[in-house]
């Protein structure tokens, strides 16, 4: 993989945040694949090119997302996420990317789904607590729960009882997905 080519590609496509943020996001990716035996470099260009299309207008990210198939009403909610699902196109498009399990990582970073692999974790995970971009108060009580048993389960937990707090606090919409996933997680820790 041509890394190189990627980071221009991302450096011109991204505004300076999100490059930085893109960055640690596969630094941390990988980090966290290595620990739960997951492909590292594979984890590391997911979170490479995570967000590729975020910095796309709203009208082309729908004008994308109207031509994909399989996309559910529920991804319409917010338009924060359209550019989760739009990534696949872009990613595929821009560099090539065929491997399912990157495109399905791509896809779910930002609402996550149902019974989510340990690969779709990680880089969901990775997305919310990488150090370049993020608070570290946010972060630290994400990274303890790394460490605990069973800890990818109580990271992506903590990960979605933040969404929840924030949107409810916010008054926005709550994309059903989101109360199924975390009803799914406690029920598991």
């Amino acid at each position: 993989m041509d890394y190189t080519s990627i980071k221009k590609w991302l450096k011109e496509n991204l505004t300076e945040e999100r490059y930085l943020h893109s960055l640690g996001t596969a630094e941390c990716a990988a980090e966290l694949a290595e620990k739960y035996g997951v492909n590292k470099e594979k984890a590391y260009l997911a979170g490479l090119i995570h967000d590729c299309a975020k910095c796309l207008k709203k009208e082309e990210l729908l004008d994308i997302l109207h031509k994909m198939e399989n996309i559910h009403e529920d991804e319409f909610i917010n338009p924060k996420t359209y550019h989760a699902p739009a990534g696949i196109p872009v990613a595929k498009k821009e560099f090539n990317i065929t491997d399912e399990e990157i495109l399905s990582a791509i896809r779910w970073h930002t609402l996550g789904k149902e019974n989510m692999t340990d690969f779709e974790k990680i880089i969901f995970i990775a997305d919310k607590i990488e150090p370049k971009t993020r608070t570290e108060d946010y972060v630290q009580p994400i990274r303890e729960a790394l460490k605990e048993e069973n800890g990818l389960n109580k990271a992506l937990f903590i990960c979605y009882k933040n969404t929840i707090k924030s949107l409810v606090d916010r008054n926005l919409r709550i994309c059903p997905q989101t109360i199924t996933i975390y009803n799914e997680l406690l029920s598991v820790l």
